[in-house]
Formats: structure tokens, sequence, C-alpha cells
């Protein structure tokens, strides 16, 4: 019996490629338990309750208000400027009311009241200048053309985004490679062990055979 337990002793190398199997198994599947929790889980909640729509420009705006925004100048450099809030007014495919546009999910929770917001600069001016050219597209090179927009009913049901923070192909990448790694991983653990049984058994049909 000491003899058959010294036999399935593995060697450092193998005990090695063991280590790094198990290693990437628990990676994997803590990569998956604590994306689902962190970030899939929030992000498929945000488009179970969306879809798309096709949308037509009704008005461009500026108001009177402005808004605050912090721009950084270096590692310890940082500051606040202000922008004016631009809205751009939209009817959508599914509803004949309008619908105050942004550009996606992230910029509907910054800021609520306004469609775009840019980036922001230490000069006041320039962030005006941001605006006003962002206003010209939509007037002037969007203007009466249908595009599709985004909506949904967990956020504002009154309000549609340009794009999704979260589309197919991020949730994909977030799903796949946490399951590669564990995949990888199990993968080397059961070569380990076939190669290792292979010896053995090679070694024990030497054995008779001598």
């Amino acid at each position: 019996m000491a003899r058959s337990r010294a036999i399935y002793e593995y060697t450092e190398a193998e005990d090695k490629s063991m280590r790094l199997g198990f290693l990437l198994i628990a990676a994997g599947l803590l990569s998956l338990l604590g994306l689902g929790c962190c970030w899939l889980r929030p992000a498929l909640q945000e488009r179970g309750g969306g879809g798309s729509a096709n949308c037509t420009v009704l008005a461009v705006r500026q108001l009177g208000e402005r808004f605050s925004c912090t721009f950084s100048c270096g590692a310890a450099c940082r500051g606040t400027a202000r922008y004016p809030c631009l809205q751009v007014l939209v009817r959508t495919s599914r509803s004949s009311a309008p619908a105050l546009l942004h550009e996606d999910e992230r910029q509907l929770r910054t800021n609520p009241k306004c469609s775009y917001i840019p980036p922001c600069a230490r000069d006041d001016q320039e962030n005006s200048e941001n605006v006003t050219y962002k206003q010209k597209y939509w007037k002037e090179k969007v203007g009466s053309q249908s595009f599709t927009c985004y909506f949904n009913e967990h956020l504002r049901p009154d309000d549609v985004m340009l794009k999704r923070t979260h589309d197919e192909t991020v949730l994909l990448h977030c799903f796949l490679w946490p399951v590669v790694t564990f995949l990888v991983g199990v993968l080397i653990v059961v070569l380990t062990i076939c190669a290792k049984s292979l010896a053995v058994r090679a070694e024990a049909i030497k054995k008779k055979k001598h």
C-alpha cells in the first residue's frame, strides 16, 4: 500500500500544474460572482425595462440655467467650471408626447435636465462653444431625419437615450472571460490527472513485463 501511494504522488511540476488549474477555477468563479452581483445584474435590470424606438427631433434649445462640472489639470489640480444646458426634444414612434433625449443612461443620471454634458474644460467659454456645436449638429445635420433611440421604464419613462451604456457585446465579454478562465483551469487539472494516471499505468505494465 505504501508503494502504491508513492506511485501516485505528484511531481513538483505536476503539483504546480494542479495549483495553477485550481487557481484559475477559483478566479473564474469569483469573477463570475463579483461581476454578477456588482455589474452584470444591474446592467440586465437596466435592459430589462427598455426597448428601441424611432425618434425625430422636435426642438433644440439652450436653457438659461448653467450647471457645474469638475475638470482636472494634473495629479493634484482640480477645479469647477460651468456649462449651459442643451435640451433636445424628440417625438418617438411609441408615443406622441415629446421626450427629452440623452446621450446614455449615465448622462441621464448625472444631469436629467440636459441632453448633453460637454467634456469639462477649465474655460467656461470653451464649454459653451462645445454645447453650441452640439446644438448646431442636431439642428442642421440631423434635422428631421429619423434615428434609433432607446427608452427604459426603470429610469425615467419620459426620457430616451441615444445609445445604451451596456450593449450586447459588453455583456457577452462580461460573461465570456470568467467562463473561459474557469474552463481552462478545469482543463489543466483534468489533463494533469489523466497524464499522471497514464504514467502510473505505463509504469505498472512495464513492471509486469519485467
